[in-house]
């Protein structure tokens, strides 16, 4: 363990309100920090006493951080809030892109840039003072562009992105929302509904000597579906995949959506279960250790094998009644000797929808020729694009209306054209 630096003590710290605001930062960094872990870490500070940084530092650590991967935001938070000027000088230009000095020094490790939008996203600097006059200097912002660079990189191609690109998008992944509707299960509750309760209704008249006064009803129960993710991380398929599980990060952790739960795997040469790195609230630390765990990226293709691992491995697993499959993938088999046709109807039978996103699709001379596409094509219910923000925006439309096919209805139309 590192010792820290003796922390002096101000002459009037407010030491009570500073932890409270504290607190505040880690809650919107994603920690529970609530009113009673607030209240514990002014106690525990009381009774131990603040004379040391390492002492204050574990105190509020044992109060506010139950998860290991809540370390290194809270340690990032610490390190920003009581106070290390240049820390936060190299924060702040992390956050800016106009500042330049300590940016260009090194790049922002996991958990950084999220504890400085937590303290600081709420903190802007105030404006320059004349001297002269002590007016505000007024300061004009040509926001004529901002519609239509937004516009410019929903309908533009992942791979065609530049970094500076391609991080502005994955920031705009991060506030898109899929929802998905509930289904109504086979079960029902005791609730006003539009089904007749007899069993009800006559015990209700047994309590009233067998006179039957009203009936009762029922109506069906509401489930939410799970959504298991099969991701192609082969080369061909690598700049993609990278933007799809940045979308995928913010479903998982963002509550409200609907979900049961979130299954993600990855596939190349072999499949890959990442579902527990997703859970990880911070984004660039759950795709590093995603990243790690597949140690096939970039490498090659082999679809069927790894969807027969799926469904032999996991698909009762995950799958559970009503599951929603999405496919990632360019279809491009590299093994020519599986049956790939079957493991796709395999998996078909299995789930609710698989909605296949192909980014091949983006080509509008795009035609099914590739044997792997062929036998796929059939066994999926929706068959989209999947190669910029627009078209992982319609995934919506594609979860609220399941007999939207896509573009699947078009390509087997071809199909059968070439089979004739």
């Amino acid at each position: 363990m590192v010792d820290l630096p003796d922390l002096a003590l101000p002459d009037d710290p407010k030491l009570a309100q500073n932890i409270v605001h504290f607190a505040r930062a880690l809650r919107r960094a994603g920690l529970p920090a609530g009113p009673g872990r607030v209240i514990d870490a002014i106690r525990a500070v009381h009774a131990a006493g603040f004379t040391r940084r390492n002492d204050f530092y574990w105190t509020l650590h044992a109060c506010f951080v139950s998860k290991p991967e809540e370390r290194l935001v809270f340690a990032q938070l610490f390190r920003l809030y009581w106070r290390d000027p240049q820390y936060l000088e190299q924060m702040m230009s992390l956050l800016s892109p106009m500042v330049r000095g300590a940016q260009d020094e090194r790049l922002a490790q996991a958990a950084e840039k999220r504890a400085a939008q937590a303290l600081l996203d709420d903190q802007l600097p105030d404006l320059p003072a004349t001297e002269q006059t002590g007016e505000e200097t007024e300061v004009e912002i040509d926001a004529s562009r901002t519609i239509s660079t937004t516009e410019r990189l929903r309908s533009l191609d992942f791979e065609q992105m530049s970094t500076a690109e391609m991080a502005a998008a994955q920031r705009m992944l991060a506030k898109l929302r899929l929802p998905v509707p509930p289904i109504h299960s086979r079960r029902t509750q005791p609730l006003p509904g539009h089904l007749p309760d007899w069993r009800g209704t006559m015990r209700t008249a047994m309590r009233r000597g067998g006179e039957v006064t009203d009936f009762a009803t029922r109506r069906r129960r509401l489930r939410y579906p799970n959504l298991v993710v099969l991701c192609d991380i082969s080369g061909s398929m690598s700049q993609y995949s990278r933007a799809v599980l940045h979308f995928l990060h913010s479903v998982a952790n963002r509550e409200g959506q609907g979900w049961a739960q979130v299954h993600a795997f990855t596939f190349g040469t072999r499949l890959t279960n990442i579902t527990r790195h997703l859970r990880t609230r911070d984004v660039d630390a759950a795709l590093a250790a995603a990243g790690a765990e597949a140690q096939d990226w970039e490498g090659g293709t082999r679809i069927a094998a790894c969807l027969h691992a799926f469904n032999r491995d996991w698909s009762r697993r995950v799958m559970g009644q009503g599951a929603v499959v999405l496919l990632i993938t360019d279809g491009l088999d590299r093994d020519s000797d599986a049956n790939l046709g079957r493991e796709m109807e395999r998996l078909k039978l299995s789930a609710r929808q698989v909605i296949w996103l192909n980014p091949l699709l983006r080509w509008d001379g795009f035609t099914p020729k590739a044997r792997g596409i062929i036998q796929m094509l059939p066994h999926c219910t929706s068959f989209r694009a999947g190669h910029n923000i627009a078209s992982l925006e319609g995934l919506t439309q594609a979860l609220a209306h399941p007999d939207d096919g896509g573009q699947k209805v078009r390509l087997m139309a071809m199909m059968g054209q070439e089979g004739a």
